[in-house]
């Protein structure tokens, strides 16, 4: 069994690459921050408040992993409540210790969040981090809204990065930071596909170091 731990801050495409890592090794992939966002989303739909602790405890404790719908819960309107709920310490707690029993699945896990490196998965075989300026991140989210038909704010979207990398950051509980030992894999100015082959060259090394 191997853990891969992918971090990075939003819209700098560790969600693809998870994906595509995921993929190519037949391994569980679990982007954390859905599990934030299908605890914010229970809350919303039982019109309970979003500033309680302990009723969001309550509902992250019985958030079911393998039913996460990413379209869904992609919804600006859950993103925004799972801001709220995320920084509470009783929720981070109990969604951290069910994404540490997801990845000790066979034959290999790859998570992807804000903290899998630093928190949930220190012991993870291969850790990266990716990144990218704030610029290029808003300018893709801005083409990705675009692209589906809707319209999009480029200097609000740039905003709203800034915002939201100050709050992640700047969290008391688990603040978005590179573990010391992880890859730095800088996207700004790379494709997805090189990124994947970066990604791939390490874990291979390290698969190869478990036999």
């Amino acid at each position: 069994m191997i853990t891969i731990a992918i971090d990075g801050p939003a819209a700098a495409g560790k969600g693809t690459l998870s994906r595509q890592i995921a993929e190519e090794y037949g391994f569980h992939h679990l982007d954390t921050g859905l599990t934030y966002r299908a605890t914010a989303k229970a809350l919303l739909d039982a019109g309970l408040p979003l500033d309680d602790e302990a009723v969001a405890e309550r509902m992250a404790l019985e958030v079911e992993l393998s039913g996460l719908d990413r379209s869904i819960l992609s919804a600006h309107a859950i993103g925004e409540a799972a801001s709220k709920i995320a920084v509470m310490p009783a929720v981070r707690r109990a969604l951290v210790e069910a994404q540490r029993a997801f990845s000790k699945k066979e034959p290999g896990t790859v998570l992807d969040g804000r903290d899998i490196g630093t928190v949930v998965c220190p012991d993870a075989a291969v850790k990266l981090y990716v990144t990218a300026s704030p610029e290029v991140r808003a300018k893709r989210r801005f083409d990705e809204i675009v692209g589906n038909g809707a319209v999009a704010d480029y200097a609000a979207i740039f905003d709203d990065v800034k915002k939201r990398d100050e709050r992640d950051m700047g969290r008391a509980d688990s603040p978005l930071r590179p573990a010391d030992d992880a890859h730095l894999l800088d996207t700004s100015e790379m494709s997805i596909e090189a990124a994947f082959q970066a990604a791939k060259s390490l874990i291979d090394a390290a698969l190869i170091k478990k036999i």
